[in-house]
């Protein structure tokens, strides 16, 4: 509960007013209490398709983050910075490619 405190916190409030969408877990009820623009979905309404397209992308690209490759990390400063690097790079070739 409190991780979800600090990460709530750590969003920039012109982004905590925007309209959010999420399943119906348990965990999500404290933070989303707070705002009026939440709406629980089911996944058959395809709001959180692209959410769940990032992450996979994220995880298949990303295998510093997972703790049992020889490329896992210790140091936050250098898991965002490889982190960063990495949207900045698909982000970069996903206009160059449209």
């Amino acid at each position: 509960m409190e991780s979800c405190k600090i990460l709530w916190q750590r969003i920039p409030e012109r982004l905590r007013c925007q309209t959010s969408f999420s399943d119906f877990w348990e965990a999500y009820n404290f933070i989303y209490q707070q705002t009026g623009q939440h709406q629980k979905v089911g996944k058959e309404s395809g709001q959180t398709n692209h959410m769940e397209r990032w992450n996979n992308t994220i995880r298949q690209w990303m295998g510093r983050l997972t703790r049992k490759t020889l490329s896992f990390s210790k140091s936050d400063f250098y898991n965002e910075l490889v982190i960063r690097l990495f949207i900045v790079r698909y982000n970069l070739s996903k206009s160059a490619s449209t």
